[in-house]
C-alpha cells in the first residue's frame, strides 16, 4: 500500500483533504480507495503473525481493530480535523459511549450540558452511574454552573455545540479552560457544526466525536461514527476499548463515508445557504413564535457563534404558535421536506424533538431546555432554495 498524496510538503486545504486524504493505493493503482471487505489477513510465517500480534510489525490483525479501508476514513478525517490520532466506530452513538467510556472509571466525576441528543442524555444519567460515575447536568451557556460543577475527581466534561434541537452556542474554549483547571478532559460532539464550521480541537478541546452518518455521509446510506483526539489518549485507552468490546466500523461504511467526505463542503456550503435564507423568512411569519439559528445576529449566543464558527449551520429550529397540534399541522402540509429524525442529509428533513428525539428525556427536561411543544427541527437539504420556500409558505397556510 502507497499513500503519496501530501502536497509535496505544503499544508492542504481543507477541500483538497477531504478528496485525497488518506488515500492508500494497492499495487493495482487505482483511483478511488479500495473496499477491503475482509475480516482477518495472513502472514507469510508464523513469526510474521508474532511480530504482527506483539507491535513489531505494524500491519493490520483483523478487522475489529483495524481495516485498510477505514483507515483511510480515520486518516482523512484526522487530516481534516488536525487530530493526531482517531478511531472509527459503528454509528455516533458508538463514539459518543467510546469517548465517555475511555475518559472514566468507577469513582470519578462527569460534567454535562443538559442540552444533549436524548440518548447522550441517557448514557450520561443511567449508563455511567450503573458503573460508579455520577454525572452533574448543567445550563452549558453559563460558565459559573461549570465552574461550580467540577470537582478534583472529575474527568471529563462534554457538551454538544450547537446543541440539538435548540441551537444553543457553547463557548467551547471557554469550558474547555474550565476542564483542564482539575486535569479533566472536555469531549465536544462537532455534528452540527461539521468540521467545516468549527475546530473543537483549535479551541481547547481534547476529544472531537461526529456521529459521521449526518453530514459526512450526507445521503441517507449508512451509520457511522468517529472519535478523534491526542494519539496517547487514543493508543492507551480507546484501542483498547474499540478491540475488546468491538464497536468498529465495518470497511462497507468507511468507503461510503470516504464518497461522502469528497463532497462535503460543496453539500454544507449549499445546505447552509439556504437554511440562512429560510431562517430569515421564518422570522418574518406571524405564525413563528419563535426562530433560532446560528449565522443570525438574533441568535443567543450569537457574539459566541461568531467568534467559533465560520458558517451558521445546515439545522435551524422553529417555534410555531399554538403548540404541538400547530406543529403537526405544519409538518403534515409538507411536501418538499420530509418528516424524519436524521439530518445532515441532502434530502430537507423536519422532525418534532418533543415526540421523536427528545421524547424520551421526559416533559419537565424538555422545558428546561426549551423544546416546547411547537418547536421543530429543520435540517436543511439540496433542494432548490424556491422549492423549499415555497413548501414552507403554503405549510404555513395550514397552521
Amino acid at each position: 500500500m502507497t499513500n503519496k498524496t501530501n502536497g509535496g510538503g505544503r499544508t492542504l486545504r481543507p477541500a483538497t483533504q477531504l478528496v485525497h486524504g488518506g488515500t492508500m493505493r494497492s499495487p493495482f493503482g487505482e483511483t478511488s480507495e479500495a473496499l477491503f471487505l475482509t475480516q482477518g489477513f495472513v502472514y507469510a510465517g508464523a513469526e510474521a503473525a508474532e511480530a504482527r500480534f506483539n507491535g513489531e510489525d505494524p500491519g493490520f490483525v483483523y478487522s475489529r481493530y483495524a481495516n485498510p479501508t477505514v483507515q483511510m476514513f480515520e486518516d482523512r478525517m484526522k487530516a481534516l480535523e488536525g487530530a493526531e490520532a482517531a478511531r472509527a466506530t459503528a454509528s455516533g452513538m458508538a463514539a459518543v459511549n467510546l469517548a465517555l467510556m475511555a475518559s472514566v472509571r468507577a469513582g470519578d466525576h462527569v460534567v454535562a450540558a443538559k442540552a444533549l441528543f436524548g440518548s447522550c442524555r441517557y448514557i450520561c444519567e443511567t449508563l455511567l452511574p450503573r458503573f460508579g460515575v455520577e454525572t452533574t447536568l448543567v445550563d452549558g451557556t453559563d460558565l459559573d454552573q461549570w465552574q461550580r460543577a467540577v470537582r478534583p475527581n472529575t474527568k471529563a466534561l462534554f457538551l454538544e455545540s450547537p446543541t440539538n434541537p435548540t441551537l444553543e452556542v457553547i463557548d467551547i474554549a471557554a469550558v474547555a479552560e474550565i476542564a483542564h483547571s482539575v486535569g479533566a478532559r472536555l469531549i465536544v460532539d462537532n455534528v452540527f457544526a461539521t468540521p467545516l464550521y468549527q475546530a473543537p480541537l483549535k479551541l481547547g478541546a481534547d476529544v472531537v466525536i461526529y456521529s459521521a452518518t449526518k453530514h459526512i455521509d450526507g445521503q441517507g446510506r449508512c451509520l457511522g461514527g468517529i472519535v478523534l483526539s491526542d494519539q496517547e489518549w487514543i493508543t492507551e485507552e480507546v484501542m483498547p476499548f474499540v478491540k475488546h468490546t468491538g464497536p468498529h466500523m465495518s470497511p462497507f461504511n468507511a468507503w461510503v463515508l470516504l464518497k461522502g467526505l469528497e463532497t462535503l463542503p460543496l453539500r454544507v456550503d449549499r445546505q447552509s445557504s439556504t437554511a440562512a435564507r429560510i431562517a430569515d423568512f421564518l422570522s418574518a411569519q406571524g405564525k413563528v413564535a419563535r426562530l433560532i439559528y446560528p449565522g443570525r445576529a438574533d441568535h443567543p449566543q450569537a457574539a459566541v457563534a461568531k467568534r467559533q464558527m465560520t458558517g451558521g449551520s445546515t439545522m435551524l429550529a422553529f417555534e410555531i404558535a399554538g403548540g404541538k397540534e400547530a406543529a403537526f399541522r405544519f409538518t403534515n402540509a409538507l411536501d418538499v421536506i420530509r418528516i424524519s429524525n436524521n439530518l445532515g442529509d441532502a434530502k430537507s428533513l423536519i422532525t418534532h424533538p418533543a415526540t421523536t428525539t427528545h421524547q424520551s428525556i421526559g416533559e419537565a427536561a424538555r422545558a428546561e431546555l426549551g423544546i416546547s411543544d411547537g418547536i421543530l427541527r429543520l435540517s436543511v437539504g439540496l433542494e432548490d432554495p424556491e422549492d423549499l420556500l415555497e413548501d414552507i409558505a403554503e405549510a404555513l397556510n395550514a397552521v
